[in-house]
């Protein structure tokens, strides 16, 4: 069963740090781009991070580069999204997404496969 489980969202202050994952099972990982997306209420959803299916190429969105970082570990069927100097326009739901392509990501939500979210609350 094609699963996509994303862990690690909560509450944190302005300036903290989180670890998001996402757990994929059921489709061919090694073969896939994952994305991190997320949407703020009464907002689109939008792209954040993405990485190729051998983590040779990721891309961010301007909001968040230089603070947050994607990597994978194919053995183990995870995407990681490390966000540090977090800000409250970083609240979200974020959603991880699976794209079975080799060689790039996308940042459009051109996605297949999406997991059910995880909520990232950045308040004092």
């Amino acid at each position: 069963q094609l699963q996509l489980v994303e862990s690690g969202g909560g509450l944190v202050q302005p300036g903290g740090s989180l670890r998001l994952s996402c757990a994929a099972s059921g489709f061919t990982f090694d073969y896939s781009a994952i994305g991190w997306f997320r949407q703020a209420p009464g907002k689109e959803r939008e792209g954040v991070s993405c990485i190729s299916s051998n983590g040779g190429k990721t891309n961010y969105a301007d909001s968040v580069k230089g603070r947050f970082t994607i990597s994978r570990d194919n053995a183990k069927n995870t995407v990681t999204l490390e966000m540090n100097s977090l800000k409250p326009e970083d609240t979200a739901v974020y959603y991880c997404a699976a794209l079975v392509v080799q060689g790039l990501c996308v940042m459009s939500p051109l996605y297949t496969y999406w997991g059910q979210g995880t909520q990232v609350t950045v308040s004092s």
